[in-house]
């Protein structure tokens, strides 16, 4: 196939042929490339999909109730969801099983103050199910001015940071931080 003289090489050249074909080999081997790439995204969400995980996304939502400090009640296109807050644990206050925990009340009614009837946004963590073991919905919590509910609760010591099963999430790093600061100053729960 390429047993082509040198003189005849030369002709081709000059009439672009050759060069025409390299360009062509180049384009072929980019397509080819992109393909292949776009194939690898597609089977990560695919296999995101299967594990009842979803893609980072944000949504709007009214906060219809607050059970505590990790937990809330909330309309999203005019249907009533829980969302149990990614990232947090805050001190029981509401579990039948367990006695009010120490600084619990606090963190439920700095929840309710801050939450209760505001319109909000909530994300969802492409490394964490979409829903729990209970069939909340798992998401972070932000103001609509931007602050991030769930870091504020730590900062506060309202709540810990609290990852789940080890599986690591977007703001771990931002929340154990804070937290490490909020044991230091003794605020919140940290103080009881």
């Amino acid at each position: 196939m390429w047993n082509l003289k040198k003189d005849n090489i030369k002709d081709k050249m000059k009439s672009g042929k050759v060069g025409a074909l390299i360009i062509f080999i180049i384009w072929a081997g980019v397509f080819i490339w992109l393909n292949s790439s776009s194939l690898k995204h597609n089977e990560v969400i695919q296999k995101s999909l299967k594990n009842n995980q979803i893609i980072s996304k944000r949504e709007t939502a009214l906060v219809s109730r607050v059970v505590d400090g990790d937990t809330i009640k909330v309309l999203i296109q005019n249907k009533e969801d829980t969302v149990r807050l990614i990232g947090i644990d805050a001190p029981e206050t509401v579990d039948p099983k367990k006695p009010t925990q120490c600084f619990g009340k606090e963190a439920s009614d700095k929840a309710k103050e801050m939450l209760s009837g505001k319109s909000i946004i909530l994300e969802s963590e492409s490394t964490q199910d979409n829903r729990d073991e209970y069939g909340r919905l798992l998401r972070y919590v932000f103001l609509r001015d931007g602050t991030n509910f769930d870091k504020f609760m730590i900062s506060e010591g309202y709540a810990r940071e609290y990852t789940f099963k080890g599986k690591a999430y977007k703001y771990q790093l931002e929340f154990i931080q804070t937290e490490e600061k909020t044991k230091i100053e003794k605020k919140g729960l940290w103080g009881c």
